[in-house]
């Protein structure tokens, strides 16, 4: 679809398991053409997690569409110079290599800057390219760890624990995505090359926004609540009675009063606060939780939803994709592969756009499945240098 907002941008993936690979992704979703080196035997590590089928990952099903598959084995003496052609093709190189990996393959930001003198750059890493821990190895959890979350996260009479999804991966790679529009948007207006530099912390501790200004304020850290909410009440998980959970917060003075009304609680409308309400928080979550467990979930949620308080049920996958309003909007979608014959569930480009459409594209390619296509159009190569390349293991 040419009036795509990215369509005629070029993406070099150089970057595997899940945050850079993510920020390349939702660009592709929104019209970039995505290229993704990988490893000739190995490929990206993802798609060797499981759940697998016939020896892929079922999750690479989602990881991997919609981009071309090049197969460069990066540790090759060969490698760099041929990375170099395809930069000088492409506008934005995404990666998540170490500054110093990056510098040993010699496909740094200066490197490639040689090969296309207005490139932009993105680079995932765990701690950044600057400071003490610039060469410090890290996934997600290490930065989840890091930047705060994990401490917070978790009741106060046990260790902490890890939130159900590494969402430093996921913070980080929207962050990224984000990062290489303003990146892209600097270098048109400018014509100079940029290197965006996205630790994976630093996204996430942008997020929490409470964090480290009430430390300042107070000098007392914020401990672990729960599911509570430091500034909130009520805010809590309730159990309905047929056994389901119900996220029930009300953030404003305005969804209080309608709660206690739905609640017929009159007596609770004197804490007409949110400080009275933290003041009384046990009295009012247990009100709030024996209203809940009062009732079914479906017929709680219409209640709730004709007055006006927001609230809603905690989903698994099933619910999700049973759920009328996830399947009218099209948020999960079924995606088939033409080379397996399988189709499979998955998760839609989030939004809809007035003047333009987002699109999955292809299926997840094979691995290797557009080297030569891709080398010869974009590098330039003969392809008896291609066959060259692929027997001394260098594609």
């Amino acid at each position: 679809m040419a009036n795509r907002p990215l369509s005629g941008v070029r993406v070099l993936d150089m970057s595997t398991i899940l945050a850079a690979p993510l920020a390349s992704s939702l660009l592709g979703e929104f019209g970039a053409e995505v290229i993704k080196i990988e490893h000739p035997v190995m490929g990206d590590p993802a798609r060797h997690y499981p759940p697998l089928e016939d020896g892929e990952s079922a999750a690479w099903a989602m990881l991997g569409r919609g981009k071309r598959s090049v197969t460069i084995d990066l540790h090759h003496d060969e490698a760099a110079e041929l990375v170099g052609r395809l930069v000088a093709a492409v506008d934005i190189v995404v990666t998540n290599f170490r500054p110093a990996t990056l510098r040993r393959f010699r496909v740094d930001f200066d490197d490639l800057r040689a090969y296309r003198p207005d490139l932009v750059m993105v680079q995932v890493s765990a701690f950044g390219r600057t400071g003490p821990y610039a060469d410090r190895p890290g996934f997600a959890r290490v930065a989840e760890a890091f930047a705060g979350l994990t401490y917070r996260t978790g009741v106060p009479e046990w260790p902490p624990v890890f939130a159900g999804y590494p969402v430093a991966d996921g913070v980080t790679g929207i962050y990224a995505a984000f990062a290489a529009m303003l990146a892209l948007r600097q270098r048109d207006l400018t014509g100079q090359a940029q290197l965006a530099d996205i630790p994976l912390y630093e996204p996430l501790l942008r997020m929490m926004e409470d964090f480290i200004v009430e430390y300042g304020a107070t000098g007392e850290n914020r401990e672990r609540q729960g599911n509570q909410n430091p500034h909130i009440s009520p805010n809590d998980l309730y159990r309905t009675r047929d056994g389901r959970w119900l996220a029930l917060p009300a953030s404003t003075e305005q969804m209080w009063r309608r709660l206690v009304k739905v609640m017929d609680a009159a007596d609770l409308a004197v804490h007409d606060s949110m400080t009275a309400r933290l003041e009384h928080r046990d009295e009012i979550e247990a009100r709030v939780a024996a209203f809940v467990a009062a009732h079914d979930l479906e017929p709680l949620m219409s209640l709730l939803a004709d007055a006006g308080v927001a609230a809603g049920p905690v989903n698994s996958a099933a619910d999700i994709c049973a759920d009328p309003h996830v399947r009218a909007r099209g948020s999960v979608v079924e995606v088939r592969d033409d080379r397996t014959g399988r189709t499979r569930l998955m998760q839609a480009p989030a939004g809809r756009f007035s003047g333009f459409d987002a699109t999955i594209g292809h299926a997840a390619p094979a691995l290797g499945a557009d080297t030569a296509d891709v080398l010869r159009d974009l590098a330039g190569l003969a392809e008896p240098e291609i066959h060259d390349l692929r027997h001394r293991g260098v594609v």
